[in-house]
């Protein structure tokens, strides 16, 4: 059988060779309708637009880079889920590149690895250096950016500074007048433009109500969960606690809750937390938090990357995206009850932070009986009692 042509692709569809070419290609002008015609025609006849001949007609690849830090994280897999679906959407090929680690990022930026090989690329929430900066342009493709802003690139971003201060803002407003942050480490290798920004926020909110701040309500978390729990650990460890802690995003809040619970502090009568982002199991904790639509913002740079990898003349822009404060059961106004008054005997070790077995091996003596990172056992009756309790409730 011979291999379909892309006049039988036009014959079956009942239009011109042209308009099969623009629309497989992706560069406008052909109606959806059409397109869809002749989309199926193409499909029904095993027809598919050869890659060198695209190159060789548009002098194009077709092809579109992402640039990631990380690619495990929740962040970032939604921001790529919602940028995959536009590019592919397109028409377009998607070329993934994970960073990993300082030494490939700096291999990244100064080979060239992607001159003649993209049509355009979108970097997720990277603080770059001026030589980066430099590389990006000397590829003379579009580029957008996904969480920073640089001069003649199309950005996506969010208000970092207001959100964190609207949720700081929501824990003076309960009354809280020590609140601590765990904030992202300032020795990150990837250089994000997330944890400096939020953290001002922090500040100015704790500055506008003048409550204090410094080095004694601050710890680093690194944006994970274990990182959240160690950075709990050294707060707990201070000789004055807080009443409250805002954690720059809700993997580290969450990190925050599973200390919290295993010392005995009750969420939120003795300590109120606040997270960031709205990740898919804040509502699980119901974790007071800032929810941001991380796939709609891939979504949103992605379809500026693919108008402007298509020749569509789409001009640099700046778009913002909402954010807004979920309040759940995480918060609430201080009480009497004092959080160093409940670890009083009983505070978790600082060192060993890394691991449940290591905190164990250096906590202090056990109160009652039990691990004071551990929920104490609840004695259950036994199965005649237990049944007899039942039939008394139902009587």
């Amino acid at each position: 059988m011979e291999k379909a042509t892309i006049k039988d692709v036009a014959d079956l569809a009942g239009v011109s060779p042209s308009s099969v070419s623009r629309s497989l290609r992706g560069v406008g002008g052909v109606s959806a309708a059409t397109t869809e015609r002749i989309r199926a025609a193409a499909e029904s006849l095993g027809y598919t637009v050869s890659p060198a001949a695209y190159r060789l007609a548009t002098g194009r690849t077709g092809t579109v880079a992402v640039v990631m830090p990380y690619l495990t994280r929740w962040f970032f897999a939604e921001l790529l889920g919602g940028a995959e679906a536009v590019v592919r959407e397109a028409g377009l090929d998607l070329l993934l590149y994970h960073l990993g680690d300082t030494e490939i990022r700096q291999r990244y930026f100064s080979s060239g690895i992607l001159r003649k090989r993209v049509d355009g690329v979108l970097l997720a929430t990277l603080a770059l250096s001026d030589p980066e900066i430099h590389a990006l342009r000397s590829l003379d493709v579009p580029v957008c950016m996904a969480g920073t802003e640089v001069d003649g690139f199309s950005s996506v971003c969010i208000d970092d500074v207001s959100s964190a201060r609207r949720a700081v803002q929501h824990l003076v407003n309960l009354g809280h007048e020590r609140i601590a942050i765990i904030a992202g480490d300032p020795r990150e290798p990837m250089h994000f433009t997330v944890p400096p920004r939020r953290r001002d926020g922090y500040l100015a909110a704790l500055k506008a109500a003048g409550l204090p701040a410094g080095p004694d309500l601050e710890a680093q978390g690194a944006f994970t969960v274990e990182g959240g729990e160690e950075a709990t650990v050294d707060l707990l460890a201070r000789d004055v606690l807080p009443t409250a802690i805002f954690a720059e995003c809700d993997e580290m809040a969450f990190g925050a809750l599973r200390v919290l619970g295993r010392v005995g502090l009750r969420v939120p009568e003795d300590m109120s937390v606040v997270g960031f982002d709205n990740h898919p199991m804040a509502s699980y904790f119901g974790l007071t938090t800032v929810a941001q639509d991380v796939a709609e913002q891939g979504r949103m740079i992605a379809w500026h990357l693919v108008r402007s990898a298509q020749g569509n003349g789409a001009k640099p822009v700046r778009l913002r995206a909402p954010t807004h404060l979920i309040v759940r059961a995480t918060t609430g106004a201080p009480t009497r009850r004092t959080a160093r008054a409940i670890l009083a005997g009983r505070q978790p070790a600082v060192a060993g932070a890394k691991s449940d077995s290591a905190r164990r091996s250096s906590r202090p003596a056990r109160a009652n009986g039990h691990d004071p990172l551990t929920r104490p056992p609840m004695a259950r009756p036994a199965g005649n009692k237990r049944l007899a309790t039942t039939k008394e409730k139902k009587g």
